[in-house]
């Protein structure tokens, strides 16, 4: 099994070009199935995530050739509906080929789905959302066993509480439902607006209707198009993070500044020096970091991806910081190996008291999700020696050549079998 072993004590500096966002890539990849011609999708980041889901398509009967610039997708011969459990196990985003699935072919079987363990994620609100639309379904060893034998019919569904997943799953499978349906409710991430730019380029009829409203009208045929991810906004906050705290000078490219405006806000607030550009920041970190309270919430709130590492830049602070995670119940796990590395981090219930001016120690570690495996990797740069992170698979799932693009602006990162 690999693992990185990070040596510390860099103040880093140069440029980074950020990849295509992995959580804007997974729904789209899981509506092309929708389309029975030829997709071309480029910008896709090179992570486990995106090959899993490459792979759960091929499974369900699509032709895909994959090269440097971009994937083609030909669905001419898919016809397959079952999602098997060992390629939806690893990632929760599995599910989102839920909604194509039983728009295109009026019936699914698709596993129950897996990835990090930092919250319950039930997909009760995918199920019930979509029995809405018409759909029958029933959990029977670990799979959902979807059938619409009428197909999809439009109605008006408000989601109980606001849900990408499901955001995403209903937008796809309304775009082939009869009439006419509205969403209320809905989550606003950027991910979802890309994959509404997606959508409506394929002949999809989607209108925004209001600051969470959607309004979709069914086809029955889509185009043949080509298509740009957008930037992975949670990899550019880690790398601003990271720049911040280690006293760096990075220019992050390949970014629209405005889609991450609450995370530069934060960053500026705790004392970091930032100019923004028109596809680039900017960021000088400083000496002195300001303490701050933090909580997480839905877009434009702070992004629960991003809440592992600034905690580690939190603890750098000139005093005591809160964090409170409002979106996942089980995502303070870090905690504790960041603590292991010197840390004075105090949780209570959905709150962690971060204690600052504290200078981590170099640690054995062992990730245990993806965003709390990077926040290792940026307490192990501020330390003085050796920090060896274990189970680094959960880190390849969404960041692309991460210890390349560190060592680049002065970072000193190995990975090890």
């Amino acid at each position: 099994m690999q693992k990185l072993e990070v040596f510390g004590a860099k103040k880093l500096k140069g440029q980074i070009n950020i990849s295509g966002s992995k959580n804007a890539s997974l729904p789209i990849l899981a509506a092309t199935l929708l389309s029975k011609n030829r997709i071309t999708l480029k910008n896709l980041p090179k992570v486990k995530d995106i090959e899993t889901m490459i792979n759960l398509l091929q499974s369900l009967g699509s032709i895909t050739k994959l090269n440097k610039q971009s994937l083609i997708i030909d669905n001419s011969k898919q016809k397959k509906v079952f999602a098997s459990y060992n390629l939806v196990k690893t990632m929760r985003a599995g599910i989102l080929v839920l909604g194509p699935l039983i728009a295109k072919f009026r019936k699914a079987k698709v596993s129950l789905p897996g990835g990090c363990a930092i919250g319950t994620r039930p997909v009760d609100i995918h199920l019930k959302s979509l029995s809405k639309l018409g759909v029958k379904f029933k959990i029977l060893g670990g799979y959902v066993h979807a059938n619409a034998p009428k197909g999809l019919i439009g109605t008006t569904i408000r989601f109980p509480k606001i849900s990408v997943g499901a955001t995403e799953n209903l937008i796809i499978a309304a775009c082939f439902a009869k009439g006419k349906t509205i969403l209320n409710n809905c989550a606003i991430e950027p991910e979802i607006k890309d994959l509404v730019n997606f959508l409506l380029k394929m002949g999809c009829k989607i209108t925004w209707i209001g600051k969470r409203s959607i309004k979709i009208y069914g086809v029955k045929q889509i185009k043949e198009i080509s298509y740009s991810i957008m930037f992975d906004r949670i990899e550019a906050g880690t790398y601003l993070i990271a720049g911040a705290l280690t006293e760096g000078n990075l220019q992050i490219n390949n970014v629209i500044p405005k889609i991450i405006k609450t995370e530069i806000d934060v960053l500026k607030k705790v004392g970091a020096k930032i100019k923004v550009y028109r596809d680039k920041v900017n960021i000088i970190g400083s000496k002195k970091i300001k303490s701050i309270e933090i909580n997480t919430s839905p877009y434009p709130g702070f992004p629960t991806d991003l809440q592992a590492q600034i905690m580690v830049l939190l603890c750098k602070a000139n005093k005591k910081s809160i964090i409170q995670e409002d979106i996942f119940e089980n995502r303070f796990m870090h905690v504790a190996e960041l603590n292991r590395m010197g840390a004075q981090i105090l949780v209570k219930g959905n709150k962690a008291e971060v204690k600052g001016n504290i200078n981590f120690a170099p640690a054995e570690l062992m990730a245990t999700d993806l965003r709390a495996s990077v926040s290792l990797i940026l307490a192990a740069l501020t330390t003085k020696g050796k920090s060896i992170i274990n189970r680094i698979y959960h880190l390849d799932r969404g960041y692309e050549n991460i210890e390349k693009k560190l060592n680049k602006v002065g970072a000193k990162i190995r990975r090890v079998n």
